[in-house]
């Protein structure tokens, strides 16, 4: 078998730099054999391949042999002429630090412009606009997937990949198995999804993963799971920007409004960086608490 067809993280790009740009065929062996074993992901791969190949066509060189002042002014063609996405451009700045990191080109890949967060607060729903979301489609399936993946803040693929062995209805937890940055973690089971769970699997019986495609056995794709939302969306009120997304984000701003502490939900989110959880704070109604001294709480000093 071609080496072509053995990456699996390639796509037409990867493929045609392959064919076209001497030594870049190596240079990608390397980028994948060292990328397995760090256990990076696979949308993280993808990204990465892509706009990595794309530099490559560009230069006709493998990019380990093309200098920051060229990527630079590159970056400004796409960003100005091109009008490329912030995303793509983002995936060329971190895909060229990395491959340059990867070949030992510390100061190559410092020489590459930093990226600024943009400060964007998250699109939250109201408790009542989760009700109407999850009562709206009529497929029983359907609504039990969308009160399934707020009631646990689960990402996208987190919810794609559950399989029915994760869910503890016994210890009340679900089992992430290797969420964002290949961690895993447990989240609560709502007792409300505990006790639709028996009639779910009665009714659509499923066999390894919870929420199955048209293939059994298989996860049900992205699209199929947007679709979901989207056409739920349409049958209600909601004039918000919505996504699958948006229930972990109200998930978590609704724990914090229920009194639930930031740890607690940096922990339940599978955060890293306790920053990513903070911004919640922004967005939650919280009723502030009048100050006291703990003096007075001591003695019971009212």
């Amino acid at each position: 078998m071609s080496f072509k067809k053995q990456h699996q993280y390639g796509s037409k790009l990867v493929e045609q730099a392959i064919d076209l740009v001497p030594g870049f065929k190596e240079s990608y062996a390397v980028f994948l054999e060292q990328n397995t074993i760090r256990q990076s992901s696979k949308s993280m791969l993808l990204n990465y391949s892509r706009s990595i190949a794309q530099v490559a066509l560009h230069f006709g060189l493998s990019p380990e042999k093309i200098s920051a002042q060229e990527i630079n002014s590159y970056l400004y063609h796409l960003s100005v002429h091109q009008l490329q996405s912030l995303s793509y451009f983002k995936h060329t700045i971190y895909g060229m630090r990395h491959w340059f990191r990867l070949f030992n080109l510390e100061e190559q890949a410092l020489r590459l412009p930093p990226l600024k967060k943009k400060d964007v607060l998250p699109t939250v729903l109201s408790k009542e606009e989760c009700k109407a979301l999850f009562k709206a489609p009529r497929s029983f399936k359907h609504r039990f997937m969308l009160a399934l993946a707020y009631s646990s803040g689960l990402r996208m693929n987190e919810l794609r990949h559950l399989r029915i062995s994760d869910v503890d209805v016994d210890r009340k937890q679900i089992h992430i198995r290797q969420g964002k940055g290949n961690k895993s973690r447990y989240v609560i089971l709502s007792k409300f999804i505990a006790q639709k769970l028996p009639q779910y699997l009665q009714e659509l019986k499923p066999q390894l993963y919870l929420f199955e495609g048209t293939i059994v056995g298989s996860p049900m794709g992205e699209r199929s799971i947007q679709y979901v939302i989207n056409e739920a969306l349409r049958k209600t009120e909601i004039r918000k920007e919505v996504s699958m997304h948006t229930l972990r984000h109200s998930y978590a701003t609704h724990l914090l409004e229920d009194g639930l502490d930031v740890f607690s939900i940096q922990r339940l989110l599978g955060h890293a960086d306790i920053r990513s959880t903070m911004v919640y704070l922004h967005v939650a109604r919280i009723n502030p608490t009048k100050g006291h001294s703990p003096l007075d709480t001591l003695y019971n000093i009212k």
